[in-house]
């Protein structure tokens, strides 16, 4: 079985797993304490809009991609922060909208066979060089962003009043999460597909917010939980001969329903 690891393919994949499970991690932590997941899922479908668009005018992917599901992000942030109690519907108005303009482009694009197929249910054994490259730039980016404002992101996800009172811009931050949300989950579609990517970014994090008091213990053991099923699922994929993105997503499940039973026995 461990022969698998001498093509380059398959060590691009677990190199890409160790990258997105560091942005999932981040982001999927500060989802998790934010109560963000909603407006995740809306964010994620919508990108498909964005998918789309780079089908039919022959973009980028990556590029039509992140502009689009920025666009979505930050409008949907915009308008639930102005509509405080609409916001629900605000989030399926717009994941709707993007939803319908992708699906129209794509039909009316003459080709996209298994690239589209890709982008919805993940193409982790097919990550290009320049995929890594992107992901690293973002981690990167993602990192040095949690090392400077670590505090910032600390008091706007636990008490965003008292945030206001120590001067702190909320707005700004709150803005600055929701864009880096959109990037983030722009690199998970093209591993795990759009379907898939709120189950990436929440399980782990759930998992690590249930056993850590602190968010910075809470991210690290969130990346540690997201490569562990990265690494498990792109064997039981290898092995069995099915998509690696539902692996993955199948071996989070798993550790989510080991991690109810160790709580439940835990407390007895």
């Amino acid at each position: 079985m461990l022969e698998i690891l001498e093509f380059s393919f398959f060590q691009n994949a677990l190199i890409a797993g160790f990258l997105v499970s560091i942005a999932c991690a981040i982001i999927g932590s500060l989802m998790m304490i934010n109560r963000l997941f909603s407006m995740a899922g809306g964010i994620t479908h919508g990108a498909f809009g964005g998918i789309g668009i780079a089908f039919y005018f022959s973009l980028p992917i990556f590029l039509s991609t992140s502009i689009f599901t920025l666009f979505i992000a930050l409008l949907i942030a915009y308008l639930s922060k102005k509509y405080k109690y609409k916001d629900d519907n605000i989030i399926a108005v717009i994941w709707a909208f993007g939803m319908a303009v992708g699906i129209i482009l794509v039909d009316l694009s003459p080709k996209y066979g298994n690239d589209l197929l890709a982008y919805l249910f993940g193409g982790i054994l097919s990550v290009y060089s320049v995929d890594l490259y992107i992901m690293t730039f973002i981690d990167i980016l993602f990192l040095i962003l949690i090392f400077c404002f670590y505090r910032q992101f600390e008091a706007i996800s636990f008490d965003i009043e008292f945030a206001k009172i120590c001067g702190i811009n909320t707005n700004f931050f709150y803005y600055l999460l929701i864009a880096m949300m959109a990037f983030c989950i722009v690199i998970c579609i093209k591993l795990i597909g759009l379907i898939l990517v709120i189950a990436l970014l929440s399980i782990p994090s759930f998992i690590a917010y249930c056993w850590a008091k602190k968010l910075g213990i809470m991210m690290i053991i969130s990346f540690a939980l997201s490569f562990l099923f990265c690494i498990i699922g792109l064997f039981i994929s290898y092995i069995f001969d099915l998509s690696a993105g539902a692996c993955i997503i199948l071996s989070a499940c798993a550790g989510f329903c080991v991690n109810l039973m160790i709580m439940k026995f835990s407390k007895r």
